[in-house]
């Protein structure tokens, strides 16, 4: 019998349904995710089932959703927040990398901070300013937090379900532009929620992606074939901690390397990655680690946003590159 097919956002969904099913202090919080069921109806039906007081219409203030977050979590329950889009989420951002980031370290262990913040992030939705933005890095940087992005719907909902089990405060980032994709849904986990996960082998190029960009390589790595050349491709899944493990040993192997973020590519992801591969692992590169990022500007109008993006003939392009070194 094979696993039920949904959408990611759904797959969201019943991970949400579950966590909350098994343990009655998880309780969400966000704008307009009761009775709306939330801009792209990932709590849809949630409020209906668990009532008001466990799923909470919050005023429009972020800052004030991640404060009651904190309040809740020192009584021992474990808050979802959402985000309602990526660039909202700054008015909050005192709150996450002063408090919910900090807390644990600062009482010696004795104060567990479980909160998850879900944030739909990335373009390709033609959206508006301040719908479309990869803030990842900022929360990456900051110790104290865990940052993990989902890319299917299998991951979709075991992924959310770990975040809401670990004590640690979790920055969930759900790529938007692929809410709609479907896949199946396992019974069971792809190993443990800071773990990468090899998604196609391959031995000519390493593709390094999370989030909405691991679609766009498994493309890549397709239209690739048909030249004859093997990229394997790898879901970061989390940003912190990264998998040091599954990187190095896949640079190790293809002794290329080239990472893909929406985000722009200074002090992106894959400069960190980049540092890693070189200091661990340069005596087995072929080539310099490439990068294939956004550009260095703010995040443009939705009518030129494909210019900004990566695509599969950048990564293409990127894996000419490091091949011709």
């Amino acid at each position: 019998m094979s696993a039920p097919t949904t959408t990611l956002a759904k797959g969201i969904t019943s991970g949400l349904r579950a966590a909350m099913e098994r343990d009655p202090k998880v309780v969400l919080l966000g704008e307009d995710i009761g009775k709306l069921g939330g801009v792209f109806r990932v709590t849809e039906g949630l409020q209906k089932d668990f009532g008001e007081e466990r799923v909470i219409d919050t005023p429009l203030a972020e800052a004030g959703i991640l404060g009651t977050a904190i309040g809740m979590a020192l009584r021992g329950y474990r808050p979802v927040v959402e985000i309602q889009f990526d660039g909202f989420v700054y008015p909050a951002f005192d709150h996450i990398v002063s408090q919910v980031a900090k807390l644990r370290a600062r009482s010696l262990g004795y104060v567990a901070m479980p909160i998850v913040i879900r944030i739909p992030f990335g373009g390709g939705i033609g959206a508006v300013e301040h719908h479309s933005e990869s803030n990842e890095a900022y929360f990456a940087h900051t110790a104290g937090l865990r940052v993990v992005a989902c890319s299917n719907p299998h991951d979709a909902h075991w992924m959310i379900r770990q975040a809401i089990e670990t004590d640690d405060p979790v920055v969930f980032y759900e790529p938007k532009r692929r809410y709609w994709d479907k896949g199946e849904v396992g019974d069971a986990p792809e190993g443990p929620l800071g773990s990468a996960r090899v998604l196609r082998e391959g031995t000519d190029v390493t593709l390094l992606a999370y989030g909405p960009m691991v679609k766009t390589c498994l493309q890549a790595a397709q239209a690739a074939e048909e030249e004859g050349r093997s990229l394997e491709v790898i879901d970061l899944r989390s940003l912190s901690p990264l998998d040091e493990d599954v990187i190095l040993a896949s640079a190790r192997r293809t002794g290329r390397v080239v990472v893909v973020h929406e985000a722009s590519t200074f002090l992106g992801l894959g400069a960190e990655i980049s540092a890693l591969v070189t200091e661990r692992a340069f005596y087995h590169l072929e080539a310099p680690v490439l990068r294939v990022g956004g550009y260095d500007v703010p995040y443009p109008p939705s009518r030129i946003e494909e210019e900004f993006l990566p695509d599969l003939d950048r990564v293409l392009d990127a894996v000419d590159r490091s091949l011709a070194y």
